[in-house]
């Protein structure tokens, strides 16, 4: 698919990513140094601003063919979450309350007008809880697949498998996440070879794996603290408290659901339970996408949400 763009008569994609995306800034968030980038509406000024956050593993270059379309409507921002990106890596209590503090502390700072929220794989889930923890914040909320498997309906016999199982996991992650182990695994997960190799499972099609994109993943795990950060992210406690089958149902604001029909890593069975748990969330099935829409075709995800929230959020 042909996804270039032009603006002021510009091939937008034909310059390099960090050009792609907005003026970049760093923002000292207590005490961490965190990456942002933004990109001003270039038609509209009562158009609500919208914020991207990243899947795990990516960052603020991941939306490097959605930042300028998007702009063109409204103000755009993103953020490279504490820990991925070029935001330090830091050894923090990483789970999806660190990130929605991140993401509301940063709203407070920069933008303080409800925004549509845009959010990838885990980005989804910030983007959710987010609306659930603060919603004077959010006006709509667009989620690129949703990997939360609390969506389902699951037998009773499973209570007794958790049970059973979670100890032999416990054991197993202690081990894994021991330094002698987990550091030399990390950095050979790090290579440019096995981020190739893991983008491709990611994504639908072989030829989207450029070089850019295998470069935007794989240079964050290179920084400083890196290992220790994805150590910490591996060991520290899940929050239960923000799940998709508790936050949906209460939902009222309006919300659309991107899913990739060859998602590899999040099974598109997933969309329709997260449907039934709210009729309002309205959901969008991409072909030849994986788990990324977005990236491989971004000219339909553009155009759907620019056209969904002109529509359904006032």
């Amino acid at each position: 698919m042909n996804k270039q763009s032009k603006i002021g008569g510009i091939v937008v994609d034909a310059l390099p990513w960090r050009q792609r995306i907005g003026s970049q800034r760093d923002w000292m968030w207590r005490g961490w140094r965190t990456r942002y980038t933004y990109m001003r509406s270039q038609k509209s000024e009562n158009a609500p601003p919208l914020m991207l956050i990243h899947g795990f593993g990516a960052s603020i270059g991941h939306w490097r063919h959605n930042v300028s379309a998007l702009s063109q409507h409204h103000t755009v921002y993103a953020l490279d979450l504490l820990g991925f990106g070029a935001s330090e890596k830091a050894i923090a209590p990483y789970n999806v309350v660190l990130w929605i503090e991140q993401v509301h502390d940063f709203w407070l700072t920069f933008v303080r007008e409800p925004v549509v929220l845009i959010g990838n794989s885990i980005g989804s889930m910030v983007c959710l809880a987010a609306a659930k923890a603060y919603p004077e914040m959010v006006k709509g909320v667009v989620m690129l697949n949703l990997p939360d498997s609390s969506v389902l309906d699951a037998p009773e016999w499973t209570g007794t498998a958790v049970k059973v199982f979670r100890p032999i996991a416990a054991v197993a992650k202690s081990i894994f996440t021991f330094p002698l182990i987990f550091n030399p695994f990390f950095r050979v997960l790090r290579s440019s070879s096995l981020v190739r190799l893991w983008a491709r499972q990611a994504y639908s099609s072989s030829d989207s794996i450029s070089d850019e994109l295998v470069e935007i993943l794989s240079m964050p795990a290179r920084d400083r603290g890196a290992v220790r950060a994805l150590r910490s992210m591996v060991t520290t406690p899940k929050m239960t408290e923000y799940r998709a089958r508790s936050i949906l149902p209460a939902m009222k604001i309006p919300m659309l659901l991107f899913w990739g029909k060859q998602d590899k890593f999040v099974p598109p069975s997933l969309a329709a339970s997260c449907v039934k748990l709210n009729p309002k969330l309205e959901l969008m099935e991409i072909e030849n996408a994986g788990h990324c829409p977005h990236d491989e075709q971004p000219e339909i995800v553009n155009r759907k949400i620019l056209s969904w929230i002109e529509e359904c959020v006032k």
